[in-house]
């Protein structure tokens, strides 16, 4: 059993990805937070996975640790876009959940902020895998319980790097 921030968390080593269980929302934000601390410019990250399982969530904590102010971050479902500004980083949320074509990302200019400077969020990702950019980390969250299971698969050396810090947060001690 894994602890980050002395709170239980189980992690699983299958090859280049890992699965972290999380036991609440209030965990799911402490998870994203560590993730979001080893974070590099620029970055995306694609988040998937069913209505409700926690996509807003890794997000609010992923923008919590670049300094993004809690109440600023919110689903960008009918703006599709979010800009925050973190303390070093400025962070780019999409939520792709209400495009139905590709050619809605370029009418946004999806192009131009994906994998621009700063961190990429990107909800929804799974609906247009074509338009995501070469390199990216893939999390799928998938609801378990009351609680969550996130699922994360580096696409390219930088994010393969990047697995390896986080797996490096946590504590394989029992």
């Amino acid at each position: 059993m894994a602890v980050i921030d002395k709170k239980p968390i189980r992690w699983y080593d299958f090859y280049m990805k890992i699965q972290i269980v999380s036991k609440s929302e209030e965990n799911t934000i402490e998870v994203a937070e560590k993730f979001g601390k080893s974070l590099f410019s620029p970055c995306v990250v694609a988040l998937s996975g069913d209505l409700g399982a926690g996509k807003t969530l890794m997000s609010r904590g992923i923008s919590l640790a670049l300094g993004v102010a809690e109440d600023e971050v919110t689903s960008p479902t009918f703006a599709i876009m979010n800009v925050y500004e973190g303390e070093e980083l400025e962070v780019r949320h999409f939520d792709l959940y209400r495009l139905n074509r590709a050619e809605e990302l370029e009418d946004i200019g999806f192009d131009e902020y994906a994998g621009g400077e700063g961190v990429t969020l990107i909800e929804w990702a799974e609906l247009f895998p074509d338009q995501l950019p070469e390199e990216y980390m893939q999390v799928t969250l998938l609801l378990d319980g009351a609680g969550r299971k996130a699922v994360l698969i580096p696409k390219g050396e930088r994010y393969e790097e990047l697995l390896q810090e986080v797996k490096q947060l946590a504590d394989f001690s029992d």
